[in-house]
């Protein structure tokens, strides 16, 4: 069997190392424009927390070891589903038994005059990372208040002297946190000397003796040293036009992760799957899904018959000692809600109820200091409970009067015990030889003695 992976992100990884482990003889090709990479680590880059190889996820070395035919810095021009073949943009063609597309994601940029100029970057690459490193970047303006962005904060902040945000829409994170929370987020940022302009857009940038000004649609303008352009992103699937693979807001996939197209199969941000929320089919462009969607793919490219349940939505996000995050129905239209909030603490909880007997958690968001919301594992048990969809029964009651104490209702409710029982897969999953290290790249940070006492289990 001949398995064609187009795209070398966390979901086609992912697929590739499912094929190895699970099919030793298998036949597989990787296609891609980029060499394998991790985007999200690139925030840790520009902190100068590791090294620029670490960004890599496999090397020649690498791939040669697990008998992969490599075509990187290769784009796939076409598809012809009835022959079961593609055209690279060189000319050649590939032949395939199955296909899995996971081309992701590209930076998008608004139609801004002056926006394609010097100093100004996306941060979705390496190449971004390094532009933005490589020029003058102490004040520095950030078009785009939204995931990706606050993603990058710390990074920004840390080599910046001024960060300053302009945001079109009227709040901040206007997909992962609702006004309340939003405003939460914003307020304990602006008193750590974050700059934010909101409801206005960029007009224009232009060059201005080695610096860019931005003029805004209120008539007012910004200068800095670096603009960063984080405007959103959109699925690579163009190249499919008239493949005859049926199309939506991103490629339509059955439970299997198999498109309209027999043997052709689509993960990550390009795949419009279930959404374990609300059954309906939906892009999840985050890394989780990415992953169980390349993982699927590959179980059932292999003939596995591995039946997927569904996407939780989620966003979670750390910034200057904060912590945002958001699960399943979060925004609460038309669900009853409890809800917590202390602005001048920069707390904020949401608990979205439904189910049959309105005790079961099916979304929620947290806004808090990162000691008080990560040191509690607080994210991780809502996101729990939320993506077992457990009933909670009397549990509700007390996290309705006690909405920080979280963990009694994880444990009480069992949702852990679900969890643990759980997998996508049965077996190994991982490739022979392990997962790819480079292996000259040294821990940033030394293991203390007591490690080895947490992995063995042996007391020195």
């Amino acid at each position: 069997m001949r398995h064609v992976i187009v795209g070398a992100g966390p979901a086609g990884m992912a697929a590739l190392q499912t094929i190895r482990a699970l099919d030793a003889q298998a036949e597989i090709a990787l296609v891609c424009d980029e060499a394998p990479c991790a985007r999200m680590v690139l925030p840790y880059y520009l902190l100068g927390n590791i090294e620029e190889q670490a960004v890599f996820t496999a090397d020649d070395a690498w791939l040669a070891e697990q008998r992969i035919e490599a075509h990187i810095g290769r784009r796939v021009a076409s598809v012809d589903t009835g022959a079961q073949q593609l055209a690279l943009d060189d000319g050649s063609t590939l032949a395939y038994d199955r296909l899995l597309i996971a081309t992701g994601s590209r930076a998008t940029r608004p139609p801004i005059e002056g926006a394609d100029g010097e100093g100004i970057v996306n941060m979705w690459t390496l190449d971004d990372a390094n532009a933005y490193l490589g020029s003058p970047h102490d004040e520095t303006v950030i078009v785009g208040a939204g995931f990706i962005a606050f993603t990058i904060l710390d990074a920004i902040v840390e080599r910046s002297s001024r960060v300053t945000f302009v945001e079109i829409e009227p709040r901040i994170l206007p997909r992962m946190l609702d006004a309340e929370a939003g405003d939460c987020f914003e307020g304990a940022l602006a008193k750590r000397g974050i700059t934010f302009h909101k409801g206005v857009a960029v007009e224009r940038i232009e060059q201005a003796g080695g610096r860019r000004r931005l003029h805004l649609g209120n008539g007012t303008s910004l200068e800095a040293d670096a603009v960063v352009m984080a405007t959103g992103i959109q699925p690579n699937l163009e190249w499919l036009d008239g493949s005859g693979i049926e199309l939506d807001h991103g490629i339509l996939v059955d439970a299997g992760l198999q498109s309209s197209a027999p043997g052709v199969y689509a993960a990550g941000d390009v795949a419009q799957g279930l959404d374990l929320s609300t059954g309906e089919r939906r892009v999840h462009a985050i890394q989780p899904t990415a992953t169980d969607h390349g993982r699927i793919a590959g179980a059932n490219m292999v003939g596995q018959g591995v039946q997927y349940s569904g996407s939780l939505t989620m966003n979670i996000l750390a910034a200057q000692g904060l912590e945002a995050c958001s699960f399943g129905l979060w925004d609460g239209a038309g669900r009853p809600c409890t809800v917590v909030s202390n602005p001048s603490g920069g707390i904020y909880r949401k608990y979205v109820w439904g189910g049959e007997g309105g005790d079961v958690l099916v979304g929620g968001a947290i806004v808090g200091p990162t000691l008080s919301v990560s040191g509690t594992n607080d994210v991780g048990m809502l996101k729990g409970l939320v993506q077992t969809g457990v009933a909670l029964g009397p549990w509700k009651d007390y996290l309705e009067e006690n909405p920080l104490d979280l963990r009694r209702v994880y444990v009480a409710s069992g949702a852990a015990k679900q969890l643990l029982q759980s997998t996508l897969l049965t077996g190994s999953a991982t490739a022979p030889g392990g997962n790819f290290r480079f292996p000259k790249l040294a821990p940033v940070r030394k293991r203390k003695p007591h490690h080895a006492e947490l992995v063995t289990g042996a007391p020195r």
